[in-house]
């Protein structure tokens, strides 16, 4: 028995036998029903607006609950006497919320906040923040609202350019220098005297061809350079460059490195839910929302410091082997080898000495450095060790070329002896730092601690957005997604009639359950993504449109329910060609764009798949319920 147009219609619209005509199964309804329930759900936490809050966390994780309890006791007696209301307090695993009633006043509590627990010292912490006020049996379910992007929420926005060709030339010379210390070891005779590094080259010339054959064997392990055997000098020498997939690895590993400590520094500065990411082959994006100190903000991140310990030079040491500085007024020569460096640091704390109570920072080593510092310091008691505190200022030059002024970013390296001590006995894992000023000190813990930068970099764009202009920018963006959704329910719903209403819930539901599914996926709303928002109402009102259309035409040679089934199965390749090919370009925007355009691809996405889900199983339905299984002789649409 053949099937005529008048079957019943399951999950994609397949017609089955024996089914009245434009009905679903019960098992369809439901499946629908709790898809609509859950985006109902995991969507409700957007409507709960967070409180104004402040996050206290201690520098120190040694200090026990209790203490943090009192800190917590004291700050809100502080906040009573000021008059500044208090909603409530959390105190959560390993920081505490204080809530307050509003913006102006949170400003007012950071201030006085800073007053009463860092009055003897950087002890804590206080950032700005928003409290959740979601319902606790909505969170228990693992729901969430979305995180607002800067454009929103307000803050700084950074893009750093890192320095690859500075920390490439130095991965380069310290190379050098292992290649020289191999050679000496090997006792193979090259020839001194000479500046062996070139850029990225490293040409070493020796004696006879029969040294130079040597020293190949000797260097077999420098496999990430490219050996060849020239003439160097008029002599017999080997030419060493890095390979191309090596500089590729080393870049990589610079990022990463510097993606960590920007990570590390930016939870010093006390941040809420910051963003750090990588941009293109050697840029990083920072956006520090709600933050309030720029100034202090750009300090920390724009600062290139490190420590090098080396030993002091020998009255026989080589002239190529030392450098000179100037200490306490006189001259002192110490090994351009370095002993250990900041990137062997595991934790730094900035305090006071107790017996000349001058600022000093306590340094404790990792397994590596602490070995490293034993053994270099085990033999050479009674020796000289300096301290080489190096740091590099970005510095923008502005010029002209062509007629027009543009701007040259470069870095200023200094380098000064903060110390040179004799060692007494072997050192280990922990000791002292002294002769910095208090400012010195503290920065220098907080980078420290923060971890080193593999590579130097500079700011080259700086953005603050005020959070009364991320206030406008919610309420602009949200009044055209309800003005531009307002008038297409009208449209809908004057020019469709009953099935305009039916294309109106779908549309509903489905701004629903893309704001669901954004908060699952913990995605970051920004102003570009309002906008995919307001484009994504646009597409699920096309869709019904084509299904609509498609149903017109079909009215004019079918009765009204085989048209409604025809209606609906002819225009679903349609609109599934058109979402799908919007859809491949959305993904190649968020694997590819960056900032505001993932932020547009993300909703955009999303936006495509709920809209295809509304269009075709939630209008579906609805229609089938108003119209499915009737003897109809006549449709309005």
């Amino acid at each position: 028995m053949a099937e005529t147009g008048l079957g019943g219609s399951p999950l994609l619209g397949v017609r089955k036998r024996n089914t009245a005509p434009n009905t679903f199964r019960p098992w369809q309804y439901a499946l629908i029903f709790l898809v609509l329930t859950l985006g109902a759900i995991y969507s409700a936490p957007n409507l709960f607006q967070p409180d104004p809050a402040l996050q206290i966390r201690p520098r120190d994780e040694s200090l026990t609950l209790n203490d943090q309890q009192l800190a917590l006791s004291q700050l809100q007696a502080a906040l009573t006497e000021a008059a500044i209301p208090v909603v409530g307090t959390d105190m959560l695993e390993g920081y505490a919320l204080v809530r307050v009633d509003s913006d102006e006043n949170q400003l007012k509590a950071q201030v006085l906040a800073n007053e009463v627990l860092n009055a003897s010292g950087d002890d804590w912490i206080i950032a700005l923040n928003r409290a959740s006020t979601t319902p606790q049996w909505l969170r228990d379910m693992g729901a969430s609202p979305m995180s607002l992007g800067l454009d929103l929420s307000g803050g700084v926005h950074f893009l750093l350019q890192v320095n690859m060709d500075d920390y490439l030339a130095s991965v380069v010379a310290n190379a050098a220098e292992g290649i020289r210390d191999t050679l000496r070891e090997a006792r193979i005779v090259y020839l001194p005297n000479r500046e062996w590094v070139d850029g990225l080259t490293i040409s070493v010339a020796f004696s006879d061809e029969a040294q130079r054959d040597a020293a190949l064997e000797a260097l077999e392990e420098y496999q990430d350079y490219q050996i060849r055997d020239t003439v160097v000098d008029g002599n017999p020498g080997l030419i060493f460059r890095l390979t191309d997939e090596r500089i590729q690895v080393l870049e990589d590993r610079a990022i990463s490195q510097n993606l960590t400590s920007l990570r590390n520094r930016v939870n010093e500065l006390g941040v809420s839910e910051p963003q750090v990411q990588r941009l293109g082959r050697s840029r990083i994006v920072v956006d520090l929302p709600g933050i309030q100190d720029s100034a202090r903000a750009k300090e920390i991140l724009n600062k290139f410091a490190n420590l090098e310990f080396r030993l002091a030079a020998l009255p026989n040491t080589p002239r190529f082997q030392r450098e000179t500085y100037e200490y306490e007024g006189r001259l002192q020569d110490i090994l351009r080898r370095n002993i250990v460096t900041g990137n062997n640091v595991q934790d730094a704390q900035q305090s006071y000495d107790p017996e000349t109570n001058q600022p000093q920072v306590s340094i404790e080593l990792d397994n590596d450095g602490g070995n490293r510092m034993f053994d270099a310091t085990k033999d050479n008691v009674g020796r000289d060790m300096a301290i080489l505190f190096i740091e590099q200022k970005p510095i923008v030059r502005k010029v002209e070329r062509d007629g027009e002024i543009v701007e040259l970013f470069s870095t200023d390296e200094e380098r000064r002896l903060i110390s040179v001590a004799n060692i007494k006995s072997a050192l280990g894992f922990q000791f002292r730092i002294t002769g910095l000023s208090l400012r010195e000190a503290q920065d220098l813990a907080l980078l420290l601690r923060a971890g080193a930068l593999a590579a130097p970099m500079y700011i080259v764009e700086e953005r603050t957005v005020g959070a009364q202009l991320g206030d406008e920018n919610i309420q602009r963006g949200w009044q055209a997604v309800g003005i531009g959704f307002l008038l297409v329910l009208i449209f809908m719903l004057f020019y469709y009639r009953w099935f305009g209403l039916a294309a109106n819930v779908a549309l509903s539901a489905n701004l629903m359950l893309l704001v669901a599914i954004m908060s699952v996926l913990g995605a970051t709303l920004t102003l570009p993504g309002i906008a995919g928002i307001v484009l994504t109402v646009g597409m699920a009102v096309d869709a019904n449109v084509l299904i609509f259309s498609r149903i017109r035409e079909e009215l004019k040679e079918r009765a009204p329910q085989a048209a409604i089934q025809a209606g609906f199965e002819r225009a679903l390749l349609t609109i599934t060609d058109a979402n799908v090919t919007t859809f491949f370009v959305a993904i190649i925007l968020l694997s590819i764009g960056s900032g505001p355009v993932r932020g547009f691809a993300v909703t955009l996405a999303v936006g495509i798949v709920t809209s295809m889900f509304t269009a075709i199983m939630v209008t579906r339905a609805i229609v089938n319920l108003m119209y499915g299984g009737r003897k109809l002789e006549s449709l309005k649409i």
